[in-house]
Order: structure tokens, then sequence, then C-alpha cells
């Protein structure tokens, strides 16, 4: 994984390869608390307010969980989206958001700690960190479930790459 410096603008970068993917981003004022600053989930759509964004790569991490959904759960999307009733969906929503972002950080050659950074994921970043950069790719099952990717095996045997190469960036 590519350790450099992140760009001299990566809210710019992320923001256009979002657009790119098919994730509309606004950026407006955000006047209500939401989980990660100066972000807020929107029916699909990602608000951004940079006078309250802290990490670029929370950007990519709220975009993952818009990824993964199905589309009809992206349209009813409001708010803090990682916290449905349903405990075990919001964990493997969780953990497919990680790796989603690790893939896109990966596609726009940021440095890992764009989105792993010392504030993020309840202290677990180092050990994130090293996970993705030992090539354990924690949620990429998942993804390949969902159909965004494949693992080695069957990007070989699909003349495709794996993993972290999407097929696509969004869930059917």
């Amino acid at each position: 994984m590519n350790n450099a410096t992140i760009s001299v603008n990566p809210t710019e970068t992320i923001c256009d390869f979002l657009q790119q993917i098919g994730i509309k981003v606004h950026k407006e004022p955000v006047n209500e608390e939401t989980f990660l600053p100066g972000i807020l989930i929107k029916h699909g759509e990602l608000v951004i307010d940079e006078s309250k964004l802290k990490y670029p790569g929370d950007i990519l991490h709220e975009a993952g969980h818009i990824a993964v959904m199905t589309p009809d759960e992206r349209k009813l999307s409001y708010g803090n989206v990682g916290q449905p009733a349903d405990a075990q969906k919001a964990l493997g929503e969780e953990i497919m958001a990680i790796c989603w972002s690790y893939a896109a950080l990966s596609k726009l050659n940021l440095p890992i700690n764009c989105v792993f950074h010392e504030d993020g994921y309840k202290g677990a970043s180092d050990w994130l960190i090293e996970e993705y950069e030992k090539g354990n790719y924690i949620g990429s099952a998942t993804l390949q479930w969902i159909g965004l990717c494949y693992d080695v095996q069957t990007a070989q045997s699909k003349n495709a790459r794996p993993f972290p190469s999407m097929i696509k960036w969004l869930r059917d």
C-alpha cells in the first residue's frame, strides 16, 4: 500500500471519484449532528460540510455504507446509517464499508491512513492498517458475496483482478 503523503486536495479527489461511480456529492452546510463531523448521508447521496469535516477519508467510509446498500435501502437512507435495529446487519455493513473504503483508497492511490486515521475505528486503526497491508482483507468475502469484487481464486478463473480491484462500486 502507498504510504505517501495525502494529495494536495484529497477531498476533491474523493468527491470526483464518488461522482464518477454514481454517488452524488453536495457541498453545503450540515446543521445537524452526524456520526462523522461534516458528513450526512441523505437518500443515497452525501452532503459534505467542508468547514466541519475532520478527515477526508471519512467521506470514503460513509460512501462505503451507501455503496453496500441495496438501491431501495439507498433511497430510504438518512443520517447515521450504520446503526440499523438489526445489530448483525449493522456489523456486516460496517465491515463491508471499511473494506470498500480500502478498495477505494487503493484505486485513488491515497495513503492508507487517509481512511484509517488515528481518531477512527475506536482505536483499531493501527490494527486495520496492519491487517490490510498483510493482505488480510477483512470484509472482502462479503463484498464478493454481494457482487462487488473477486477473491484471488475466482479472479484467476475469470481472468480478472482480485480485491482490492472491484468489479463494480455499487451494489445492485
